[in-house]
């Protein structure tokens, strides 16, 4: 789970004292147009202190939660515009915990933001953190998790094979290439085997 940083806590904190102090940027609020963001901006806010999400992930949100979309829009003008929605930031910060936490693999990361409407450009900076190397080594321990839980030598081919398809689908789940997938998992189910033996 993505935890809002103490900066974007303080900003929040912050946009909450302006609010109701009915002053924002130094000048006064219209007071009918803040009474009827009060409630979107309220369950926007809930939302983000779960946890950071991206603009059309609180959008969808409060869409569902029947707010009108023209409100819905002011209020995710306004909360981006004191920082605290950020595509960027936070595909930032999605990548680097679902990459090593997840054992998530570019590819799959790709995905995940793209379905929460991160655009393409900062999809492929937050992307940068994830290198050949880094990628390889996550799908490494995901496999090595996977065949610990192989507690004795295979009998036969046919249950060697069985165990692999497991490794296998376990990297494949993830996202990982087919190529990658096939040489880390026939690696780490050998080593395991021969641990075993």
């Amino acid at each position: 789970m993505v935890q809002p940083s103490p900066e974007k806590i303080e900003k929040l904190r912050r946009a909450l004292e302006d609010y109701e102090s009915g002053a924002a940027g130094g000048h006064l609020i219209d007071a009918d147009a803040e009474e009827s963001k009060a409630d979107v901006r309220s369950r926007a806010l809930g939302l983000l202190d779960q946890r950071a999400r991206s603009r059309k992930e609180l959008h969808d949100r409060l869409i569902a939660a029947e707010f009108e979309p023209d409100v819905i829009d002011a209020v995710l003008d306004d909360l981006a515009e004191v920082g605290l929605i950020n595509d960027a930031s936070f595909a930032r910060e999605w990548v680097r915990q679902r990459h090593v936490r997840r054992g998530k693999s570019a590819r799959a990361l790709n995905l995940e933001l793209k379905d929460k409407g991160v655009e393409a450009a900062d999809r492929a900076a937050a992307l940068e953190q994830v290198t050949e190397d880094s990628e390889e080594s996550v799908a490494r321990q995901v496999a090595e998790k996977k065949a610990r839980t192989l507690k004795k030598v295979p009998a036969d081919r046919h249950e060697r094979d069985k165990f692999l398809r497991r490794i296998v689908g376990t990297l494949a789940r993830r996202g990982y290439s087919q190529g990658l997938t096939m040489r880390v998992s026939i690696e780490v189910l050998d080593a395991r085997i021969a641990e075993l033996s």
